[in-house]
């Protein structure tokens, strides 16, 4: 059976540049169409879908920014790539947020349009994925009544395979992360309900990275500040990802593991106990997982570095009452060990 083409719509007001892209978007096997403006382009995703858009924000007549929200609203399946000359960090923020799956700047390479399209497609697969199995689940139970968790479990599943594939260091990780995070919490007296989401917070911090150019995320050098903005992106795209899955206590976790306690963390707008207990408590887990383990660019730290890391950046980085409980959890696992041998 032949597989269908990915159709994609070109849409920029520059018809020299819509030529281009569709020529090379074509020579790699997709169906490329093209609109002018943003208005054109609703009518024509109105007529017939596609799998993607291709959309610069700055056209006569409506910007594409202000099309986005009614474009995602109208076309759900369809993937929205925004497109600017203009690198302005909180434009992109708005994009992401209103449903956009990457933004990238102009002037084109061809190698990055074609690893934003790609990565982006990946990841509507994904969620078309998920959808599918949500209507499987709903036909073998016959009346479309399910239980919920059974629904959730599998979502979940899918969406940390896919993960796992892009990163293959993720799956340990993520599991860490949710272990040390429900260790902190059990140490800090949390009930029941907060452990679980923290747990699943944990398990999927990182499932954003599934839209990250899979060469950034394994760069074994140091990240150019472009990267890093690029990588940091997953805060945003993951909360978007889970949201159909998990409680509005699970998505502000996520979106928010990446704050510093004392507010100077990459774009944020909190800080100290404004940012969810559960964000705090997994940024720790989500650090310490990370020192302590081999990373393309760096071995791990010991313990004892890891512990004076995190005195250092107590205050700063961290909430200083979690940063002394993580250590006394340290601490406590090497007396342990000794007393073990």
């Amino acid at each position: 059976m032949e597989i269908p083409k990915e159709k994609i719509l070109l849409v920029d007001d520059e018809e020299a540049l819509r030529g281009i892209l569709s020529k090379g978007l074509g020579a790699r096997d997709y169906v490329c169409d093209q609109a002018e403006n943003g208005e054109q382009a609703l009518n024509k995703l109105e007529a017939q879908a596609s799998d993607l858009v291709i959309m610069d924000i700055n056209m006569p007549g409506k910007p594409g920014n202000e099309v986005l929200p009614d474009m995602t609203r109208r076309f759900p399946e369809t993937a929205v790539i925004m497109a600017s000359g203009v690198y302005d960090n909180k434009i992109i923020a708005k994009c992401i947020q209103d449903g956009a799956q990457d933004y990238i700047s102009k002037p084109f390479r061809f190698e990055q349009v074609l690893s934003s399209v790609n990565g982006t497609l990946d990841k509507r697969r994904v969620a078309l994925e998920i959808q599918r199995y949500f209507q499987e689940i709903g036909k073998k139970n016959g009346s479309g009544e399910f239980d919920p968790r059974q629904l959730f479990r599998g979502a979940i599943e899918t969406l940390i395979k896919t993960l796992e594939a892009c990163d293959s260091y993720t799956k340990d990780h993520s599991q860490a992360v949710a272990d040390i995070a429900v260790a902190l919490g059990r140490r800090m007296n949390l009930t029941a309900e907060e452990l679980e989401d923290i747990q699943w917070a944990g398990l999927l911090h990182d499932v954003g990275k599934i839209a990250v150019d899979p060469d950034i995320l394994n760069k074994p050098g140091e990240l150019t500040s472009s990267e890093y903005r690029h990588i940091m992106t997953h805060a945003i795209i993951g909360p978007n990802l889970v949201k159909p899955f998990v409680n509005a206590r699970v998505v502000e976790i996520i979106s928010h593991h990446h704050d510093h306690y004392d507010g100077g963390g990459l774009d944020q707008t909190i800080k100290g106990k404004e940012i969810p207990l559960g964000a705090r408590i997994v940024a720790l887990a989500d650090a310490y997982q990370a020192m302590t383990s081999d990373r393309p660019y760096r071995k791990a730290l010991s313990k004892v570095d890891a512990i004076e890391e995190i005195q250092w950046y107590s205050g700063t980085q961290f909430d200083p009452i979690i940063a002394n409980n993580m250590i006394s959890i340290i601490k406590q696992q090497q007396l342990q060990r000794i007393r073990c041998k």
